[in-house]
C-alpha cells in the first residue's frame, strides 16, 4: 500500500511519518506539502499514486479537496488533527504519530 502524508512545508511532520512508515508492513510511504514554498509540494502524481493520505490538519484536507477533487476521489483521506508544534523526528511526534497510523492500516493489512 501506498501512504502519503501532507503538512504544510513538508519539513517536520510529514517528512517524520515518512521516514517511520516507509517500509512499514511493506508500506511504502512518501510526503510532501500543501504550501508553495513546501520542501516537496504535493502534486496530482503524488496524489494519484496514494492509497491512504494522511493530512496533519483540516486545512491540509481542504486545500486538496479544493484543488484535486477528481484526483482524490475515491481515496482514503484522514485527518490526523496534529498541530505545527514538533520538529523533525521529535520524540513526542514520532510516539503521536507510532501510535495514531497503524490503527488506520491494520482494516487494509488483512484484506491484502
Amino acid at each position: 500500500m501506498h501512504l502519503l502524508f501532507l503538512c504544510s512545508q513538508n519539513k517536520r511532520r510529514s517528512l517524520t511519518a515518512e521516514k517511520l512508515f516507509d517500509g512499514y508492513n511493506s508500506h511504502s510511504a512518501r510526503s510532501a506539502g500543501t504550501e508553495t514554498s513546501a520542501r516537496v509540494k504535493v502534486t496530482p502524481g503524488l496524489l494519484g499514486w496514494a492509497d491512504v493520505i494522511f493530512c496533519m490538519e483540516k486545512k491540509h484536507v481542504r486545500k486538496i479537496k479544493e484543488k484535486y477533487p477528481d484526483i482524490i476521489a475515491g481515496k482514503q483521506v484522514i485527518c490526523l488533527n496534529i498541530p505545527d508544534e514538533y520538529s523533525c523526528m521529535d520524540d513526542d511526534l514520532c510516539e503521536l504519530l507510532e501510535s495514531i497510523i497503524p490503527e488506520h492500516l491494520s482494516p487494509f493489512g488483512d484484506a491484502q
